[in-house]
């Protein structure tokens, strides 16, 4: 890894310099197939430290979306007919909670599972987690994380609306529909209520900033990310790894999903967002590089020809991560590449400060690039050393 990072460029090494104020981590993982194909796994990490607390943001997404996929496969297997792309809607049942009825981003105008799992990957919609994150529950969402083998990672509250307890606790009523006039009835799940504990992970540097803004007030101290989201880089990668290459994770860790579900993950994980037919997105508004950080820089910058990224990324407090499989069949690259960086100068929490543009988003589309650039070169040397 420190030899792919001397390829250096200024945006780099201003990080580079000073990793611990960036809380930078980063965890690069080569994939070679022998001649059956079967492809083998080999890591470098730097400075990766799976006790050190940040916040992931978005990147928790894939893992609602995986597990919410496997809960509606075991259901299915009671259910003739219940499928992600049945009729799904969801009631309200407790204070601050919303209810859903109609999507218009879906084809057929009502919400699905697959819309939901679409949208919250393809342009990391907080609504669309949301729905997931209510749909599973936090004590099955919590308990597939430790099957899984997730051991740093904790799903514990909805996104962008304040959720916190005892809201966080209550899931709402959600029915599915095989029909889009949503008359013939085929599951009903009723609110929910989880009272136990919330897993203990031991991490490290859960308080964060040396003061938060807290409404009109800028409160000092550092804000405490003690009862929010938690997902280690690693156990990211992990996951990421679990979705694309199922096989070459230990079963027990393995996700329960039929071939249908994988191809929609992977389908959402790597479309550029104009590519979706439902949901549609505006390339204006969304560039094919939109929620790509390496090589992309977030919107800033096009794939290199032939490659294909697939991805969730997530960026909040001043956090941004990228856990990201990059591969270029033409050329015979392919490669696991997370990373998180930490860029909020001033301390302030909440202030919306941050510098994601003058320095994260430039520092994660040059590592990937660094990558990239060092993976093209093993090959231009393998290459030659079969002549």
């Amino acid at each position: 890894m420190r030899r792919v990072l001397r390829h250096d460029t200024v945006g780099l090494q201003r990080v580079l310099a000073h990793p611990g104020r960036y809380r930078l981590q980063i965890l690069y993982t080569q994939i070679r197939r022998d001649a059956a194909g079967t492809p083998h796994f080999r890591q470098y990490g730097y400075r990766l430290r799976p006790r050190e607390y940040f916040y992931p943001a978005s990147a928790v997404k894939l893992a609602a979306a995986a597990l919410a996929l496997e809960k509606l496969r075991a259901l299915a297997t009671q259910t003739p007919g219940l499928s992600f792309k049945s009729v799904m809607l969801t009631d309200s049942a407790f204070a601050g909670q919303t209810r859903v009825r109609r999507d218009s981003s879906s084809a057929s105008g009502r919400p699905t599972l697959a819309n939901y799992v679409c949208k919250a990957l393809l342009v990391s919609d907080n609504d669309a987690y949301n729905r997931l994150y209510e749909f599973v529950g936090p004590a099955e969402l919590n308990a597939g994380l430790a099957r899984l083998g997730l051991r740093h990672s904790r799903l514990l509250h909805r996104l962008s609306v304040g959720d916190q307890e005892p809201g966080s606790r209550h899931t709402n009523p959600v029915t599915f529909y095989a029909d889009t006039a949503a008359t013939q009835l085929l599951y009903r799940q009723p609110a929910g209520f989880y009272a136990g504990p919330w897993p203990r992970l031991r991490l490290r540097g859960e308080g964060i900033g040396k003061s938060h803004v807290q409404g009109p007030q800028v409160v000092a101290g550092p804000l405490d990310f003690g009862q929010k989201n938690a997902f280690s880089l690693p156990d990211l990668q992990h996951l990421l790894q679990a979705v694309l290459f199922p096989e070459s994770v230990p079963p027990a860790q393995r996700l329960r999903l039929a071939p249908d579900d994988y191809a929609l993950l992977r389908q959402a994980l790597s479309q550029a967002p104009r590519e979706s037919l439902a949901p549609r997105y505006d390339a204006a508004h969304y560039p094919d590089t939109y929620v790509k950080f390496l090589l992309g820089g977030g919107g800033t910058t096009p794939l290199p020809p032939g490659v294909r990224v697939f991805n969730k990324i997530g960026q909040a407090y001043g956090f941004l991560i990228d856990n990201a499989y990059i591969v270029d069949k033409a050329k015979g690259i392919e490669f696991l590449l997370s990373a998180v960086i930490y860029v909020n100068a001033d301390g302030i929490l909440n202030d919306d400060k941050y510098e994601y543009d003058p320095i994260g988003f430039p520092f994660l589309r040059d590592l990937g690039l660094r990558v990239y650039e060092a993976e093209c070169r093993q090959q231009l040397r393998a290459a030659a050393r079969k002549k």
